[in-house]
């Protein structure tokens, strides 16, 4: 009989021992899952302010490009802030701000110009992550004004033909 038992009890811990692994998969499963979750959610907030910077550069550079081909510091400065708000519209960038900063340096040929674009991008709308606020990303491009450009005389071109015709006759034509 005790033989027997022995047999027994051995057969049940060759059973136990074979199957040890048995359920193991799930509880793993439970206690990973909320860890990919979080990383998940960790890639998704990451990717957006990826997104918003590369969105930001680009306006950025459009900006500084359109300001360098201006005539004038107050024109350039009104086109490079219509030209990186419009870029940010039409790109579908959510900022709760965005401020763009432009450093013509007179405009003067072979100079540069700086713009910055700073925008405040929102955190608090992405589900499940509870990221309190947002943050401010920004971006500089600068872009050089051509050293063959010409000095704004301050009139349209049909004035400067009859100026110009006016002062130095027919001798040009």
């Amino acid at each position: 009989m005790r033989a027997r038992g022995r047999v027994e009890l051995m057969r049940r811990l060759r059973r136990l021992c074979a199957a040890g692994d048995a359920g193991s998969s799930t509880a793993e499963a439970a206690l990973l899952t909320p860890l990919l979750v979080a990383v998940l959610l960790l890639v998704v907030l990451c990717g957006r302010l990826v997104t918003a910077k590369m969105d930001l550069q680009a306006a950025a550079s459009a900006a500084a490009r359109s300001a360098s081909i201006a005539r004038s510091d107050a024109a350039a400065r009104a086109e490079a802030d219509r030209t990186a708000r419009e870029t940010l519209a039409g790109r579908g960038v959510t900022c709760q701000q965005a401020s763009v900063t432009v450093t013509t340096g007179g405009l003067r040929p072979g100079g540069a110009v700086t713009v910055t674009v700073a925008c405040t991008v929102p955190l608090a709308d992405l589900a499940l992550l509870a990221v309190p606020g947002s943050r401010t990303v920004q971006a500089t491009a600068t872009s050089p004004v051509d050293v063959w450009r010409g000095v704004s005389l301050g009139f349209s071109n049909s004035d400067a033909l009859a100026s110009v015709d006016r002062h130095l006759g027919p001798a040009l034509w």
